[in-house]
C-alpha cells in the first residue's frame, strides 16, 4: 500500500515542490511574461507615434489658408485720427436716419440761417485748442485743397475701396500722391466758415463705395466690417422696396376694385333713371289724351251755354 500511494499525483506534486529550483524557476517565468508585456506595449506606442509623425510629415499647407491668416493679421484697424483719443470730443455727429432725435440734432449743422444734416464727425478738444491729425489709415493722399467754406482738405484713399476725409485743417503737412502710414500727421486742426461756431476742431469724414457711413461705428473695428456692414445695409433696403412694391401692387388692386364697384353703381344708377324716365312718360301719355277729354268738356259747355243764353234773352223779351 505504501509504494501505492507514493505513485500517487499528489506525492509527485510534492516533490517537485521540495526541488530547490521550482520556485526560482517559477519567478524566473513570470517576470519573462511581465517584461515580454511591457515591451509589447511600448512598442504599440512607439508605432502610433510613428504613424501620427508620418501623416504630419505627409500634410501639405493649403496655401489659402495661409493667405486667409495673413491678411487678417495684416489689415489694419479704423483709428479715430487724433493722438489721444481720450482727449478728443465729438462735437458733431454723424446723421443718422435710424438714430433716435437727440442723435440727430446733435448732427446738424447751423450755417446761414440753415441746418445741414452732417457727413461726417467734428472732433475738438476740450479746452479748444489746435491739434495733430493723424491718418485713420494707411493709403495715399488723392487730393489736398483750399476749400473757401470746409478749410484745407485731405483726402486718402485706401484699400477696398475705403475713403477717408479731413476737412477744416489748419496746417496740411502732406501733398497729392504721398504714401502716408497710419497714425502720421497730415495736418493740424483749425477753423472753417461753415463749422465757425464749432470753434477749432477737425471734420473726418469715412467713404465705403463712395458712400459716407458713421465713423463712430467702425473705429477699432477692421476694414472687413465696412463691407458686411454696407452688405446688410443693401439686404434692407432691399427689403424694404419689396414691402414697398408689394404695398403699392395692394394699393394698385384695390384702387381697381374700387373702380370697378364704382362702375357697377354707375351702371345700376343709370339702369335706376333709366326706369324712373319711362315711369315719368307714361303719365305724360294720359296727359295726353286728357286734352282730347277736355276738348269734349269744352264742346259740351259749349252746347250748353247757348241755351242759357236762349234763356236769358226769353226772360228780358217778357220782362219788356
Amino acid at each position: 500500500m505504501k509504494e501505492e500511494n507514493n505513485g500517487t499525483p499528489k506525492n509527485k506534486w510534492s516533490r517537485i515542490f521540495r526541488k530547490k529550483w521550482f520556485f526560482p524557476a517559477v519567478y524566473l517565468t513570470v517576470a519573462a511574461v511581465l517584461l515580454t508585456v511591457v515591451v509589447w506595449y511600448q512598442n504599440l506606442d512607439n508605432q502610433v507615434q510613428d504613424e501620427a509623425q508620418e501623416q504630419t510629415e505627409d500634410y501639405t499647407p493649403n496655401p489659402a489658408d495661409q493667405d486667409a491668416e495673413t491678411v487678417v493679421g495684416q489689415q489694419e484697424l479704423v483709428k479715430m485720427p487724433v493722438e489721444s483719443p481720450d482727449k478728443a470730443e465729438i462735437v458733431t455727429k454723424f446723421y443718422d436716419y435710424n438714430a433716435d432725435e437727440k442723435d440727430q440734432e446733435a448732427a446738424l449743422v447751423l450755417y446761414n440761417n440753415r441746418y445741414y444734416q452732417s457727413t461726417g464727425i467734428d472732433i475738438a478738444q476740450a479746452d479748444g485748442e489746435a491739434f495733430d491729425v493723424m491718418a485713420s489709415l494707411s493709403g495715399t493722399v488723392t487730393n489736398v485743397k483750399e476749400d473757401p467754406l470746409l478749410g484745407n482738405v485731405v483726402e486718402l484713399t485706401h484699400e477696398n475701396e475705403v475713403t477717408t476725409y479731413y476737412a477744416s485743417l489748419g496746417e496740411v503737412n502732406v501733398k497729392a500722391g504721398d504714401e502716408v502710414k497710419q497714425g502720421e500727421v497730415v495736418g493740424t486742426a483749425g477753423q472753417n466758415l461753415f463749422g465757425k461756431d464749432i470753434g477749432t476742431h477737425v471734420h473726418f469724414e469715412l467713404r465705403k463705395d463712395g458712400k459716407e457711413v458713421n465713423p463712430e461705428a467702425f473705429f477699432n473695428q477692421p476694414l472687413s466690417s465696412l463691407d458686411s456692414a454696407l452688405s446688410e445695409e443693401d439686404g434692407s433696403e432691399a427689403t424694404d422696396e419689396s414691402n414697398a412694391a408689394e404695398e403699392s401692387s395692394s394699393t394698385e388692386e384695390s384702387e381697381a376694385t374700387d373702380e370697378t364697384d364704382a362702375a357697377d353703381d354707375s351702371d345700376v344708377s343709370e339702369d335706376s333713371d333709366a326706369t324712373s324716365d319711362e315711369n315719368a312718360e307714361e303719365p305724360n301719355d294720359s296727359e295726353q289724351e286728357d286734352p282730347g277729354q277736355s276738348q269734349d268738356d269744352e264742346t259740351d259747355a259749349g252746347d250748353e251755354n247757348p241755351t242759357d243764353e236762349t234763356s236769358e234773352s226769353s226772360a228780358s223779351s217778357a220782362s219788356a
